[in-house]
């Protein structure tokens, strides 16, 4: 028994692998479960024996990466051992290898997308979105008075968001790097203009 759920584990991982590989390979979610069952190399009776049907099976691939990003996260805030470095965890979790790369910014583009007219990808967007509000929150109001903490938090949430949107677009190799700088140096020029 214990080896079946095994076995089902490792197909629906393949499964939501996939299914990010297909999105971001067609720019769109303008894709089948057949599709997606050839490229996990499996049939397509058994991708809908696991997720239903489509719709089910790009929410499974939205909280899959979720999850992924809430883990990232908890690791490296593990770690931290001052407000500013939770903050910094949270921002080099926003951009870990297991989220910024090329097919995950595909489909977290295509997702936003889909959350404007599929009310279960919208609440999956809104956790993301209240998570990560959180997080920020919790490391920012032990550096800035509560009014400008409130600020700061929607300010790198949006620029999260936007670093994200503008990789997608340009179609060029991601630096996580580069995005983790970016938005430190916004960190760093609003925390040195709150008084001490």
């Amino acid at each position: 028994m214990g080896q079946r759920i095994g076995m089902a584990e490792v197909r629906r991982r393949a499964l939501i692998g996939a299914a990010l590989l297909e999105i971001s390979d067609r720019g769109s979610l303008d894709v089948t479960v057949a599709q997606i069952a050839s490229r996990a190399g499996v049939s397509s009776a058994l991708a809908h024996h696991y997720f239903g049907c489509k719709e089910d099976l790009i929410l499974a691939t939205m909280r899959h990466l979720l999850a992924e990003f809430g883990e990232s996260v908890v690791v490296l805030l593990r770690r931290a051992e001052s407000p500013r470095a939770r903050l910094s965890a949270i921002i080099a979790g926003s951009f870990g290898p297991e989220q910024f790369h090329r097919a995950t910014i595909s489909a977290w583009l295509t997702f936003y997308a889909k959350a404007l007219s599929a009310p279960g990808a919208a609440r999956l967007l809104r956790i993301y979105q209240r998570r990560l509000r959180s997080n920020l929150l919790n490391a920012l109001r032990k550096l800035a008075p509560a009014a400008e903490a409130e600020r700061l938090a929607e300010g790198l949430g949006a620029l999260i968001d936007g670093v994200y949107l503008r990789e997608a677009l340009l179609g060029r190799p991601t630096m996580p790097a580069t995005a983790v700088s970016v938005v430190e140096d916004y960190v760093d020029c609003h925390l040195g203009r709150v008084p001490a």
